[in-house]
């Protein structure tokens, strides 16, 4: 006979697989109670990291429609239900596992598949949400205040031509108004031989 709190935790565990934005499926051999809460810690808000019996987590698994991480299940599992930020969490995950023999990253799922562990690694060598928007951000001012010198650089250059034009009227007219008092002066002389 089923028990009552196997029931919940199976749909609790599918409801947290259907509610995640990613998982990181880990095993948690040798750690303390103490390095748990630390781990949980620096998960933060956005990550929910849980124990679970294998058996419990495949049927839950199979409810919420998560193939491919049969295969993780093995030996003493914990799982991080990521609703946040993937990278984030993956990085805290891969942080602590450095600092912590005991934390072993086996694998993820996010996306509708399942995650090996070199991927886990590569979404935490991603920078975070953050800085990619701000590096988008200044590339998008890069560009804009390029187009802002593109677009102006004709009418400033017509507003060159047109004040050099202007200088080379003034000068112009400066120079023939002379030049056409000396012929004038010229010409009485010439009348005069």
């Amino acid at each position: 006979m089923v028990r009552p709190d196997k029931i919940t935790a199976v749909e609790d565990i599918s409801s947290r697989f259907q509610g995640s934005t990613a998982a990181v499926v880990t095993e948690y051999r040798g750690l303390t109670m103490a390095q748990l809460t630390t781990l949980r810690r620096s998960l933060g808000d956005t990550a929910t990291y849980r124990v679970a019996k294998n058996t419990l987590v495949k049927r839950a698994a199979d409810d919420a429609g998560v193939t491919g991480i049969e295969s993780l299940l093995v030996g003493p599992t914990a799982i991080a239900f990521i609703t946040g930020e993937p990278v984030d969490a993956a990085k805290a995950l891969r942080d602590f596992a450095k600092a912590n023999q005991g934390l072993v990253i086996k694998g993820g799922y996010m996306d509708g598949r399942a995650l090996t562990v070199a991927e886990v690694n590569q979404l935490a060598d991603l920078e975070s949400r953050e800085v990619l928007l701000a590096k988008l951000a200044g590339a998008m001012k890069g560009t804009m205040a390029k187009a802002a010198g593109l677009f102006a650089a004709p009418a400033s250059q017509v507003a060159r031509l047109a004040q050099a034009l202007a200088d080379k009227r003034a000068e112009e007219g400066g120079a023939e108004a002379p030049a056409a008092t000396s012929s004038d002066d010229a010409a009485p002389a010439d009348a005069e031989s």
